[in-house]
């Protein structure tokens, strides 16, 4: 990745990772240039991945909730460019986003956030270039560190009692108690 601040060493894997590229394409040379770090960043991790395109950032984090629920991802690369404008557009489009894709990562979804909020194109550019900043390989890289750190801790689904990780657990079905 050249030009970046990126340090942490690139994630391995022992099982195959497929992610899903998720693309608000507004600026298109913008995101060709984010597709392009991105698809190097995870073909050098050996990780195959998706690539769709959605109407503009707000829809990123909708997109994602929508292939978590009906698809079979590991993780998600979220990249878009938002530039400021003459209108307070520029907020809620930068915050809702933001928001969307956090609170997707807080129920456990692994996402790399490569949505570009910038004050001009100069910016978008610099960063988007694979020369420069390369922010779309960042975003990989991050997307597939947390589906690291997933596989490393097991996986769990929802919240509150969990059954022991090798049996399934039917109302009134007692473990080891016959009696209520």
């Amino acid at each position: 990745m050249a030009g970046t601040e990126y340090t942490l060493p690139r994630a391995t894997f022992d099982k195959p990772v497929k992610l899903l590229i998720v693309v608000a394409p507004f600026y298109r040379d913008i995101a060709d240039m984010m597709i392009e770090g991105t698809r190097a960043e995870i073909e050098a991790s050996g990780a195959t991945y998706d690539l769709i395109e959605v109407p503009g950032a707000l829809e990123i984090p909708t997109s994602i909730g929508i292939a978590e629920r009906l698809s079979n991802f590991d993780g998600y690369v979220a990249l878009g460019c938002v530039i400021r404008g003459a209108t307070t557009h520029y907020e809620t489009v930068c915050n809702d986003s933001s928001r969307g894709i956090t609170l997707l990562g807080l129920q456990g979804l692994c996402i790399g956030n490569g949505i570009l909020t910038v004050e001009n194109r100069e910016q978008a550019i610099e960063r988007a270039d694979p020369e420069q900043m390369n922010k779309g390989a960042g975003a990989a890289a991050a997307a597939l560190h947390l589906v690291a750190l997933t596989r490393k801790w097991g996986t769990r689904k929802g919240v509150g009692f969990m059954p022991d990780s090798e049996e399934y657990r039917l109302a009134g079905a007692l473990k080891d108690n016959p009696t209520a």
